[in-house]
């Protein structure tokens, strides 16, 4: 049995010339979110502490009082850093939810 022709795709363009003003932009993201990463998983080894002095406690996993004073402490924050305090606000919102469910299997729930 004879194999169909082989088929080429057309040459990419030719990278342009590297741009050091994008590729410092590039480096400054690139180590902003490295640290990103490392602060939140402190901030996760901090809330699994807390999960399980809640669990040993019999305290509620979450605390509606706390999240809604953080949120808005936090939309503050970003108003006054000039971030959209929405999206500040879905993700801390996020980052709640996902430490919530943590605490709630620590308890077993």
């Amino acid at each position: 049995m004879t194999q169909p022709p082989a088929r080429f795709s057309p040459s990419p363009p030719p990278a342009a010339a590297p741009d050091p003003v994008l590729a410092g932009y590039r480096k400054s993201i690139d180590n902003i979110d490295a640290a990103l990463i490392h602060m939140l998983a402190e901030r996760f080894r901090i809330t699994q502490a807390v999960g399980a002095h809640k669990a040993a406690h019999n305290l509620p996993p979450s605390d509606p009082g706390r999240e809604a004073r953080q949120i808005e402490r936090l939309r503050a924050l970003a108003v006054e850093a000039e971030l959209d305090p929405e999206f500040s606000e879905k993700f801390i919102r996020f980052v709640i939810d996902e430490v919530i469910r943590h605490h709630q299997r620590a308890q077993g729930k």
